[in-house]
């Protein structure tokens, strides 16, 4: 079912429940009032035969037993049953009736009607029908002649007017369920307009995601919220689309030079058998070299493709370890560096190759910027790895480019490498809350301190060490 159908049904119904509310409030309270009258009525045609008799003619003072006189009415003789004067009968305590002279017809008397009978007191309104005529009844007790009377009058007026009371709210609920789904189709197709422009227009713009078209942030206040949360989705959407454009083309700018230098060695290499073995043997070595580097670039594209989302297997990493083992496989590449270890026990829940490489990253960066007999200082505390070099450290003005995609510094683009190794760190940090910054340490060379999320065994963090970047201690500070 359509939105507009729905909020059409929802306000008939609405109105049809009002409507029978209404309907039925009116109806109890009109019959309420006109019993009521009715009521009122009974009380004031039994009242004069509650009053203390003097003399004979009063019918028997207290002390009388049934059956010692006829009960005097002081009405005249067999009226119409239930006519404007009302029935009267008198109920004895033994349940024995007594009703007016010629009269034959009798109220029903229930146990409630005896009992009010031998008590003398109290009264109550019941409600029967007797020939087919609906009486209104008033059984009271009359305290000085130790009976009850009974007085009726017929309920055929009231409902009457009941009965003519059904057409007008029966009209009344009905004309007003017609009205309610005739306004709710309007109000319905009122309301939905605004969404419908919106929907024609986030249909426009989603079209065409190649040009930045955004929706006007105007109209009622909840579609401007909405329209700027759809421009915000599209602004990340642009954000993403153009990330990836940008991996792409500085992946194939990356990837040119090795292939077209791979290309060159394998042409050569075909020609081979006119070069010295020792050349060939030279020459061997270098497709080798740069088949490594070409993988090594390729494994960097795809792990950067993966993005910055939490990995799908994640385990406990012994974060510490694998410190260790970084560590022992740079020292073996690198024998004429001195490497200073601090480390504490520290689990996390991370993926471990994710990990292992973005720890590798950290430190064989300290060692490509360490001259030959340097200290490189490796510590792990509160979760966070701090890798400090006693190189030339960061140019000030490229610091916040330093886990830039691709990005290589003016000093850098003269060594190896394809400027992935920090963007690859950050990543793997980011992706579990925590967080990649560098900093050029005081007394000269370059520190990074990577977090890759909070500990789940170990030390605890401290708290500045479990700061996220902005609020970590600024670069070169």
């Amino acid at each position: 079912m359509s939105l507009r159908r729905r909020i059409a049904g929802a306000a008939a119904l609405s109105v049809a429940g009002v409507a029978v509310a209404f309907a039925v409030v009116g109806y109890v309270t009109t019959r309420s009032q006109l019993v009521g009258e009715l009521q009122r009525e009974l009380h004031a045609r039994a009242a004069p035969y509650l009053q203390p008799h003097t003399g004979e003619a009063g019918g028997g003072g207290p002390s009388q037993s049934p059956g010692q006189a006829q009960p005097q009415f002081g009405v005249p003789s067999a009226p119409e049953f239930g006519a404007a004067p009302g029935y009267f009968q008198i109920v004895y305590p033994d349940g024995r009736v007594s009703v007016l002279p010629g009269e034959t017809r009798k109220l029903p008397v229930d146990p409630q009607a005896v009992q009010i009978a031998r008590s003398a007191s109290g009264s109550s309104f019941t409600s029967t029908t007797v020939d087919g005529v609906h009486l209104e009844v008033l059984t009271v007790g009359d305290p000085y002649d130790r009976w009850a009377i009974q007085v009726a009058l017929p309920l055929t007026g009231v409902d009457a007017i009941l009965r003519g009371l059904l057409l007008p709210y029966g009209l009344l609920i009905a004309g007003g369920v017609l009205a309610a789904l005739m306004l709710g189709m309007a109000i319905s197709r009122s309301a939905l307009a605004p969404i419908e422009r919106f929907l024609r227009r986030t249909e426009d713009v989603s079209s065409d995601l190649a040009r930045p078209q955004r929706l006007e942030e105007s109209g009622p206040t909840e579609l401007r919220r909405l329209a700027i949360s759809f421009n915000r989705t599209l602004d990340a959407l642009e954000r993403s689309m153009q990330a990836q454009r940008h991996l792409v083309a500085d992946a194939s700018h990356e990837l040119r030079t090795p292939m077209a230098a791979l290309r060159s060695n394998i042409q050569i290499f075909l020609e081979s058998d006119r070069l010295p073995d020792d050349e060939r043997g030279e020459l061997q070595q270098a497709i080798m070299a740069e088949l490594d580097d070409l993988s090594l670039v390729v494994s960097d594209v795809l792990e950067l493709a993966r993005g910055a989302e939490p990995s799908g297997r994640t385990e406990p990493v012994e974060l510490d370890s694998l410190v260790r083992e970084a560590v022992e496989r740079t020292e073996r590449r690198a024998p004429a560096l001195r490497f200073e270890l601090d480390v504490e026990p520290t689990t996390i829940v991370n993926s471990p190759d994710r990990v292992a490489r973005a720890v590798g990253n950290v430190i064989d960066n300290a060692r490509k910027w360490s001259p030959e007999g340097a200290v490189v200082e490796v510590s792990l505390h509160g979760g966070v790895l701090t890798v400090r070099d006693h190189g030339p450290g960061f140019d000030p003005l490229e610091l916040d480019r330093i886990f830039e995609r691709f990005y290589r510094s003016s000093h850098a683009r003269r060594t190896p490498g394809s400027g992935l190794g920090l963007a690859i760190v950050k990543q793997a940090a980011e992706a579990h809350g925590g967080f990649a910054e560098a900093a050029n340490a005081a007394g000269g060379g370059a520190m990074l301190r990577v977090s890759f999320g909070p500990v789940t065994a170990g030390p605890q963090a401290p708290a500045e060490a479990t700061a996220s970047p902005t609020e970590a201690r600024s670069p070169g500070r």
